[in-house]
Formats: C-alpha cells, sequence, structure tokens
C-alpha cells in the first residue's frame, strides 16, 4: 500500500500529528518485514523520535481517529496504585488488558473460555480474579513498590521495603530540579519472566529548565497503529500531573522508540488514518491539585477542543 502525503511545505502540515502519520507512513512504506512475537508479523523500523510541547494544556491526542483517552488515564491512575490484577480496571470498562490474563487461563487449563465470560468472572467472582487476573509485577509494581533484599544476620536473605520511585521522582523534582536522576525504571529484569507482558513503555526521565518540566519517555517496542496513540496521551499526562504536584509548567514531552512497527493485519486501519487530516488542538485542564501525585480521580480531568474523526477498530496483538 503506498500512501499519499501532504506537501511538506503546506501550512497544513504545522500541526504536530503530522509527526505521528509520517511515521506511520515510513513504516509502512519503507520498514523491514519482519516475523514477530505473536506470529502475525509487522513492518518495523528502529529508532524514532516524536516531540511535542505541552504549553498551554495541549496534548499530544490524536484526532485522525478517536482516542478514549478516558481509558488511557484510568490505566494510568491503575498503575500509581501499584495494581497488577484486571479487576480493577474490569470494574470500570477498561479492557486492555483482558487478552493476556485469558490466553494464560485457556492455556493452563484447557477451559476454552470466551473472552467476555472470562471478564465477567473475573468482575463476579473475586477469588478467580486473584487466581487469574494477575499480570505480575507489571509498570505499577515497579514504579511504586520495586523489590528490594536485604541481608540477615544467619546469612540469609529477606524481602526489604519496597522503593517507590514516583514519589521520590516528586521530591527530586521539589528538591534537586537541576539533577539528572528524575527518573522512573520499568525494566527490572529479575522479574521480567514473571510479568505477563515486559513493559514496552519502560524508561522515563524528566529535565527542569526555565520553570518548564520536560519529559522524555523511551519505549522499547511499540505498536504504532493501537499502542503508540495510548502512550503518547499517558506519557503527557503523567508529566502534567508531575507538573502541578511541583508547581512548574508543563514543557516538552519526547517520545523515543525502539522497535517500532506496525502489524501486517492492521492494513485497512493504516489506510484509512493515513487518508484523513488531524482536526483541530486539544486540550487538558486538570481541575483539582490532590495532596499528592496518587490520589488523582478520573473527574479531575477534562478534555476540550476534542472533535475527531472516528475510532478505527483493529484486532490487538497478544
Amino acid at each position: 500500500m503506498a500512501s499519499a502525503a501532504i506537501p511538506t511545505d503546506s501550512p497544513a502540515r504545522d500541526h504536530p500529528e503530522w509527526q505521528y502519520l509520517d511515521l506511520m507512513r515510513r513504516i509502512w512504506d519503507e520498514g523491514s518485514e519482519r516475523v514477530d512475537r505473536t506470529g502475525i508479523g509487522t513492518r518495523s523500523i528502529f529508532g524514532a523520535t516524536l516531540r511535542f510541547d505541552l504549553a498551554g494544556g495541549a496534548m499530544p491526542l490524536l484526532t485522525t481517529k478517536r482516542v478514549y483517552w478516558k481509558t488511557a488515564t484510568r490505566e494510568m491512575l491503575w498503575f500509581l496504585t501499584g495494581e497488577t490484577n484486571i479487576r480493577p480496571l474490569v470494574l470500570q470498562g477498561v479492557k486492555i488488558w483482558n487478552e493476556w490474563p485469558h490466553a494464560r487461563y485457556v492455556r493452563e487449563t484447557g477451559d476454552a473460555i470466551a473472552l467476555d465470560d472470562f471478564v465477567a468472572r473475573i468482575a463476579d467472582d473475586e477469588a478467580f480474579a486473584a487466581r487469574w487476573g494477575d499480570l505480575g509485577p507489571v509498570y505499577g509494581k515497579q514504579w511504586v513498590d520495586w523489590p528490594t533484599w536485604r541481608y540477615r544476620k544467619d546469612g540469609l536473605y529477606e524481602p526489604g521495603p519496597g522503593i517507590n520511585q514516583v514519589a521520590q521522582v516528586v521530591e527530586s523534582l521539589r528538591h534537586n530540579p537541576g539533577s539528572r536522576r528524575h527518573i522512573i525504571e520499568g525494566w527490572n529484569v529479575a522479574e521480567l519472566d514473571r510479568m505477563a507482558l515486559p513493559p514496552c513503555h519502560k524508561t522515563y526521565q524528566f529535565h527542569v529548565a526555565d520553570g518548564r518540566l520536560n519529559c522524555a519517555l523511551y519505549q522499547r517496542s511499540c505498536d504504532v497503529a493501537l499502542g503508540l496513540p495510548f502512550n503518547l496521551w499517558s506519557g503527557a499526562l503523567l508529566q502534567r500531573m508531575l507538573a502541578q504536584q511541583v508547581d512548574l509548567e508543563p514543557g516538552e514531552f519526547v517520545w523515543m522508540g525502539g522497535d517500532v512497527h506496525l502489524y501486517l493485519n492492521h492494513e485497512h486501519l493504516i489506510a484509512e488514518q493515513l487518508s484523513r487530516e488531524p482536526q483541530g488542538v486539544p486540550r487538558l485542564d486538570i481541575v483539582r491539585r490532590p495532596q499528592t501525585i496518587f490520589e488523582y480521580r478520573i473527574d479531575d480531568f477534562e478534555v476540550r477542543d476534542y472533535t475527531p474523526l472516528a475510532a478505527i477498530r483493529a484486532p490487538v496483538a497478544v
């Protein structure tokens, strides 16, 4: 599929969303076709960067298809609780993690239960959810309770107090803004094999300059069609919350991808989205400032000037 593009010197190209569309077009037209973990196949490039200025409430919320920003926000708030079970998400109608525990349940029990029935049971049966709804020590666990071990007098080791990286970053931004160590890391090598999916958006680094808080997110693996729209919103949202908590203005959000790919079975989505043009500039208002970054609620966030084109559905690769 060859895709048409608006000339690079057109005034319409000033919209920041063109960065995303140009990346999608480049991957599909020029990417290396590869066999991947899921067996579906991808076209992939290695190394990409997108930059968005968050001044004035601007957010990297795509308009060439509807992005369900409340779903992505609920997921981010779930990360900040340190929770790793899907049940709190299921009870809010958030479906984005359901396929992984469902696949594990079918694989380990041989019970070919339908996904919707599995999710209903997660919602209705707390004991079942405790057994089958956990994803292992994924994002939130590493962010707010990174495990440590301490040496005992008898020569053995025992679990020590977990490290809350998010709380540490808040404190370091407040008291040592010039530091180069404002980092939240999800890639815990010792626990990767226990995770339903190793972290894709793995490293966040923050930077203070001229009263503004900047964020760089490194993502080792990125599904550009389905995952990246959520990742852009979520990373910028975390940056906005941190900026509010430490009395800084939001600055630039920089996204960096390693293996950046499109799935071969997403061709219909890609063709449709590349035929569209960005629509307006969405803005985010945070209408309440809680005492800590761990106390935000979904009602604290209001998006205005968001008039996206229709959603485009495509299957998730598990």
